[in-house]
Order: C-alpha cells, then structure tokens, then sequence
C-alpha cells in the first residue's frame, strides 16, 4: 500500500515538473514531454530486465504481451490488465477498467474540466512515439491536451521500454473515454 502510494506521488511530482519547467520556459515543450516518455521507457527496461531473469524465454509476441498483461502490469499497478485484445496481425489492445494513476484523478471535481470530454488531440490518443519528438507539440497544445492524456505518457513509455527489452519493437498509443478506464494500444513493428 505505502510504495503504491509513493509510486503515485512520485509520478505526480514528476508531471508537476514538467508543468513547472515549461510555464517558466525552462526547456522547450517537446522535450519536456520527450523527457516523461523516456524516462517511462528507461523504467520499463529497467523492470523487464530484472522481472525476466529467471523467466524461460517466451515462444511468440502474444506471450510476451501476456506477461505485460500479468506479470509486469501486477509488479507495477498492483493489478492484472483487465483485458488484452488483439487482431493476430501485430495490433493489442490492453484494458485497464481502473487504472491506478488515473484514479485519484478522476475522483477530484476540480479535474472534471480537463477530462476527456473537453478536447482530445487526435481524437483523444496519446500517441508516445509521435507527440514526444522535442518541438512536436507548442506549450498551447500541450496546455490543451486532456489532463488524463497527460498523464498516460510516462506508462506508454513503461509499455514501450519493456516491451524494447524483450525485442518487441512497438508504438504504444492511449486513449480515455471514460476516467479511470484506459486503453493501450500497442502496435508491433515488423523488424
């Protein structure tokens, strides 16, 4: 209970500081943005390496979204994805009903404003691999995006660093339509 509480200060502190960082201009928006990503995606790799290292190897990219889905998303948010999806054809769809970092956000009247009701980028997707190339997004849009999207950004790099390290190269996308309930689309690259 207490890391889970200090995982999601620490990772609402890491978002005030980019708010901060950009407000007095600082960095330039995109990096900061960049910065969130990486740093989830740094994270990430981190975590499968030592999540993985008595694990047998997995015989096929469905396994290995399966131990996202389970194993990996358990020692993070303290809860299985509520449910994977897929095409068979390289796209997964990662469920949570109740995501943890979104939760206390939508609990709050104050942030029913910045819900994804309001505005959406790209109809409420937060695309990790495209929005966080630094100058991608000017502080207005980046003001402008959802305060749920914005907070996504560092879990779509955890997905994408995790899923880097075990050799699956992807783009990792989010979307809200209903706080907390979260979606993570995850496309597979061919190599």
């Amino acid at each position: 209970m207490a890391d889970e509480a200090l995982f999601q200060f620490l990772h609402n502190e890491v978002i005030q500081y980019i708010y901060k960082s950009s407000e007095h201009g600082e960095m330039e928006n995109g990096r900061c943005i960049t910065k969130l990503e990486n740093m989830g995606f740094r994270v990430g790799q981190g975590l499968i390496e030592r999540f993985t290292k008595d694990t047998a190897r997995f015989k096929d990219e469905l396994d290995v979204m399966k131990f996202i889905c389970k194993d990996f998303w358990t020692c993070v948010f303290k809860k299985q994805i509520d449910n994977l999806r897929t095409n068979h054809q390289g796209i997964y769809v990662l469920q949570d009903n109740k995501f943890r970092l979104l939760t206390q956000l939508s609990a709050g009247k104050q942030y029913l404003e910045h819900a994804p009701k309001v505005r959406k980028r790209n109809g409420g997707k937060l695309t990790c691999q495209a929005l966080f190339i630094p100058g991608q997004l000017s502080p207005h849009e980046w003001f402008s995006l959802p305060l749920s999207l914005q907070y996504l950004a560092f879990t779509c790099g955890l997905v994408r660093g995790g899923l880097s390290n075990l050799g699956v190269k992807s783009i990792v996308t989010a979307e809200v339509s209903v706080m907390p309930a979260c979606k993570f689309q995850v496309m597979i690259q061919k190599m």
